[in-house]
């Protein structure tokens, strides 16, 4: 009978580490785990077994078959030759080995790591626990210039002058979610089985695999969303209502105020010029115009109370052209003038 009890454990470890253990299996396990410290070493023993084995560190998919009964031959050669039981410490020097070799199985190894040294804490805070403990990657672009990054999934982002983002090292095993301020433009890699999400204090971005161009400044009036290829499912965050989907060349502008969403036709290829050192204003504010500039060329720029609600459309290119060309340009609509005074350029 207690042979048939360590089968029926075996199995759910094999289960665990394959990623197909059910909820009530696991509970079942993290029972048995807690109820003595053999109990607890027998799993340590076998876990540190596991992946003592060249498939632990690799990034394939597990025959449950198969794997079992490999488990089990090397259960029985650790017997025959007596292997001393692996603790804690001994797993803790091997863990960079399988930290770069598999996420998804360093994630499950270290969630019951997690479960055997405090057998009472649940399943779902253990793995929250160690998701948390990732520390966060962060990606910053500079005030006057742009970076590219690869993210860990192969999705290509271009970073605006003074944006940032952030991600868990975990990115791309049980989801695909950042944090981001500023401007970007996305081409996502497709995953139907893992969302693409942005999350901003204002609105929040979903897709499978598409390209667009988000921009969230912290310190704009606007959010402004837009699609050139596939679908985008955006939340608002700052007041309820259903969520809006973006098709091909379709843009959403947010006013951050109030939280109204506007959905327009555009001509979405224009808005990531700027990764090519070109300025595009599609009738944006005058107010966030002025910030785009004052990223792009690093200078301090104030613009007038009446001026606020004015809008403006035109590109420029940054490389040849000086922010007194530019503004001369906005200038020649006369809807505006501007003048240099105590190191800022003011429009009024």
């Amino acid at each position: 009978m207690q042979h048939d009890k360590h089968t029926q454990i075996d199995e759910w470890i094999v289960d665990y580490l394959n990623g197909t253990l059910d909820r009530n299996a696991f509970d079942r396990l993290t029972q048995w785990a807690s109820e003595t410290e053999e109990n607890r070493r027998y799993i340590r023993q076998h876990l540190e077994l596991w992946f003592a084995s060249e498939e632990a560190a690799k990034n394939i998919s597990f025959d449950k078959e198969k794997a079992f009964q490999r488990f089990l031959e090397r259960t029985a050669v650790a017997k025959e030759n007596e292997i001393p039981v692996a603790d804690i410490h001994v797993f803790e020097k091997r863990k960079e080995r399988v930290y770069f070799g598999s996420w998804k199985t360093y994630l499950r190894v270290a969630a019951v790591i997690l479960i055997l040294l405090l057998p009472f804490v649940g399943y779902w805070q253990g793995k929250e626990a160690v998701r948390h403990s990732f520390s966060d990657i962060v990606v910053e672009a500079p005030m006057g210039a742009r970076t590219k990054l690869y993210l860990p999934d192969g999705t290509l982002v271009w970073l605006n002058a003074g944006s940032r983002l952030a991600y868990s090292q975990g990115f791309g095993v049980d989801d695909r979610r950042l944090n981001m301020e500023g401007e970007g433009y996305f081409e996502v890699s497709r995953n139907e089985a893992l969302p693409f999400e942005i999350q901003t204090r204002e609105v929040g971005l979903k897709v499978l695999g598409t390209k667009f161009n988000f921009r969230n400044y912290s310190d704009d009036e606007e959010v402004t969303v837009n699609l050139m290829e596939g679908k985008v499912s955006l939340h608002n965050e700052v007041k309820s209502m259903p969520e809006l989907y973006l098709a091909p060349n379709e843009k959403m502008v947010m006013n951050k105020l109030t939280g109204e969403m506007i959905k327009t036709r555009t001509d979405a290829s224009r808005s990531n010029v700027w990764i090519n050192d070109e300025l595009f204003f599609d009738e944006d504010l005058l107010e966030d115009i002025a910030k785009r500039l004052m990223r792009s060329y690093d200078v301090q720029i104030e613009v007038a109370d009446s001026l606020r609600d004015r809008r403006f459309y035109g590109s420029f290119t940054v490389m040849g052209n000086t922010i007194e060309e530019v503004l001369s340009t906005i200038a020649s609509t006369n809807q505006m003038r501007y003048r240099y005074e105590n190191g800022k350029y003011i429009l009024y």
